[in-house]
């Protein structure tokens, strides 16, 4: 029987085999980082069944996790993927209420070239 600990979580890489979530991350303060850790570690637990405060839907197959640490708000977009992979795509200090539209158009091409590059291997 598969366990939900059979979740993996993916990075996504840019064509430079660059993780721009990664880089992203290492950006931030100790705290901040280790608060991200624990979130992206219950993400991979919870996985689908996760639910708000730790992650909120966004737009199409785009999902949030959602940080916030000294006054400020970050975000790491994700989405699910097929064989129980959860792809993290892009990171942003979120500075307004509502998510800027930028941000979500960063992520879903990151999640087409993810997904092109999956078919074609």
């Amino acid at each position: 029987m598969t366990g939900q600990s059979d979740w993996r979580i993916v990075f996504y890489l840019d064509e430079r085999g660059q993780s721009p979530v990664e880089d992203f991350l290492d950006q931030l303060d100790d705290k901040t980082q280790l608060r991200f850790a624990w979130s992206i570690e219950q993400l991979r637990q919870r996985n689908l069944r996760a639910q708000a405060p730790l992650v909120k839907p966004l737009e199409g197959k785009l999902w949030e996790i959602r940080e916030a640490s000294h006054g400020n708000i970050y975000r790491v977009l994700y989405f699910f993927f097929t064989g129980r992979q959860i792809v993290l795509v892009h990171g942003f200090q979120k500075k307004t209420q509502k998510t800027p539209r930028r941000e979500i158009e960063i992520a879903e091409q990151r999640l087409d070239d993810f997904i092109q590059r999956m078919e074609r291997e």
